[in-house]
């Protein structure tokens, strides 16, 4: 006896509304907001000429979620719901894709296990509520995966392919590292040995696809120093991906057709289209090839970081799926009455055991740093007359992001504007400038970072302010919140202003 199926209705729409509602819990994140959503808040509200000249200088890798950001903000305003609603929504679109996968490769169990379990993902759940383009670029290769199964599935026409090498397009605009779904979809077609004329199909898409981004890719080298700071890969940095990969080759096992090609949850008349296409054909490349190239890419530069690849997680997820459908087959042998149960109680007990993650990941501490706070403290600490200075000068993002905390201050190091320079934190001026014009403040607020993630003075310009107001002013006030620090000082008693003043 098979155990009763979910319709294909419930497996499409309960894992994308269950991201959704993942998504909205706990969005605003207790009004914080961190310095990379910051750069995107202040690059969104700058005019799209503004926008662009910043391009040529730095993050021109996000120019296309900026200027989408950009658009978003002009219509609805900024605010950390506008900032986190698109990623919430892409991955709902995300789950939606796994879900429909799992279903056509595994059946309706795996498909709904699978994009209910994208959701609880802890990655996922970081991601999901982050004012950055990875949500988005995960949302596409969803569906442009989903287009090459609809493809090798023989259902596809000519638009179909177009609209894959625009969707892959599309995900390496907004980061070029996604392009590495390429080689694994390669790969699912060497897997489920697809005929010439699909691959000679398949190579075009991807060549045009390639061809959009890559004058993207070689402008963003110019940029490279922007990610000087990723440190070299080291070992224990494998030991997340080995964990990744381990459980997703122990998903792919368990994904076995039957001699005939159905599916265990499949009546045998019923005999899918494409009869070497699996879950684990799709799954184990999506989730091991992203996963494996920016290993090799960070032996040559370091750019290991979890979130360039946050897309290969679908294939893990999609791979929970088909282990869900397994556990349900199993069951549904023994107790065909217990077996839609399954399912249920898999997820009770992953939500359970992950509800720290989540609500960790929901909190201002599971971020660096917060400039709202630090914007708040400016609010209430500043009086007339005021300076203002930043250490360092990426700091200054507190006051892009919320111009109307410093009204009446003075950002006496500042040069040129950020908008100006084509920046993300300005120009200062040198630092014999920057001395003459703190010596001249009677009060100074400086914004910098809390003690435990400050780093040591870096430039000579940091090196001057803190100099002098070590040496000619005292700290009157202080306030440290979320990874930020508002200290108020004021100068020493006898301490002499420079000539002319």
């Amino acid at each position: 006896m098979r155990p009763s199926s979910p319709s294909p209705l419930l497996v499409r729409s309960i894992p994308p509304l269950w991201t959704f509602a993942f998504g909205l819990w706990g969005l605003s994140r207790q009004d914080s907001v961190w310095r990379d959503e910051a750069a995107t808040w202040q690059v969104a509200r700058r005019s799209t000429a503004e926008t662009v000249h910043m391009l040529a200088n730095v993050d021109v890798v996000h120019g296309l979620y900026y200027l989408l950001m950009h658009g978003l903000f002009d219509l609805f305003g900024p605010g950390t719901a506008v900032l986190r609603l698109p990623s919430v929504v892409a991955m709902a679109v995300a789950a939606s894709c796994v879900a429909a996968l799992g279903h056509r490769l595994a059946g309706p169990w795996a498909g709904l296990g699978g994009g209910l379990a994208l959701g609880l993902l802890p990655a996922v759940q970081f991601y999901l509520q982050e004012g950055r383009p990875y949500a988005l670029v995960a949302a596409g290769a969803g569906i442009s995966t989903l287009l090459l199964v609809t493809l090798l599935e023989g259902r596809g026409r000519a638009v179909h392919w177009v609209a894959y090498g625009g969707t892959v397009a599309l995900g390496g605009l907004l980061n070029w590292l996604s392009l590495m779904i390429l080689p694994a979809h390669l790969a699912t077609l060497l897997w489920s040995r697809a005929g010439r004329d699909t691959g000679k199909r398949w190579a075009a898409a991807a060549v045009a696809a390639v061809a959009c981004v890559l004058p993207l890719v070689l402008f963003s080298r110019s940029q490279s120093a922007q990610v000087s700071w990723i440190p070299p890969l080291t070992w224990h940095m494998l030991i997340g991906p080995a964990i990744l990969l381990a459980i997703g080759g122990a998903g792919a096992l368990l994904d076995r057709p039957r001699a005939d090609g159905t599916r265990p949850d499949q009546p045998r008349s019923d005999r899918p289209r494409a009869r070497r296409l699996s879950a684990a054909a799709v799954g184990l490349p999506l989730l091991a090839v992203p996963q494996l190239g920016l290993v090799g890419l960070s032996l040559i530069q370091p750019l290991f970081l979890d979130r360039y690849v946050l897309f290969s997680l679908l294939g893990l997820a999609l791979l929970i799926g088909v282990a869900i459908g397994a556990a349900v087959e199993a069951v549904a042998r023994r107790r065909p009455r217990a077996a839609p149960w399954v399912l249920p109680v898999v997820m009770a007990v992953a939500v359970a055991a992950l509800l720290p993650q989540a609500l960790a990941k929901r909190s201002p501490a599971s971020r660096v740093d917060d400039v709202l706070t630090a914007a708040g403290d400016i609010r209430r600490m500043k009086k007339p007359g005021d300076a203002v200075l930043f250490i360092p000068a990426a700091r200054r993002d507190t006051r892009l992001v919320s111009p109307d905390a410093f009204a009446g201050l003075r950002d006496i190091a500042l040069a040129r504007s950020p908008e100006e320079s084509g920046t993300l934190k300005g120009t200062e001026a040198r630092p014999d400038r920057i001395r003459a014009a703190m010596l001249a403040q009677r009060r100074i607020l400086l914004v910098t970072d809390a003690p435990g993630v400050a780093r040591p003075p870096a430039t000579e310009r940091e090196r001057a302010k803190s100099s002098v107001l070590r040496t000619h002013f005292r700290p009157v006030a202080d306030q440290q919140a979320r990874g930020r620090r508002v200290t108020v000082y004021e100068r020493r008693t006898g301490t002499p202003r420079p000539s002319g003043d």
